[in-house]
């Protein structure tokens, strides 16, 4: 995990998920309540080249119109957090949640 700021300075943490994607946990710029971003930097949208007019086999990256805005990271307040804690901690200790 790579510990920086963003050009604004706000704290900002980014590390790579199971599937080696790009993800980030930042402080947030909102100045109604402390919030904090996090989740996958890229929505990498994919579709199956069985339904492509090329064909095949796996998934390919399927291409999104530049007016489309895909929100990929989520913009959550403390209290948000505090309720995701509990359950994020028992999946630490028991790989359940």
């Amino acid at each position: 995990m790579i510990k920086s700021k963003t050009h604004r300075g706000f704290a900002l943490y980014e590390f790579k998920d199971s599937y080696n994607v790009p993800c980030s946990l930042q402080k947030s710029s909102s100045a109604e309540v402390d919030k904090i971003w996090i989740g996958v930097d890229e929505s990498n949208p994919r579709i199956m080249a069985s339904k492509t007019p090329q064909g095949g086999t796996g998934w390919v990256p399927y291409p999104v119109p530049e007016d489309v805005l895909i929100n990929t990271r989520m913009h959550l307040t403390q209290d948000q957090v505090k309720e995701l804690l509990p359950i994020l901690k028992k999946f630490v200790k028991t790989g359940e949640i």
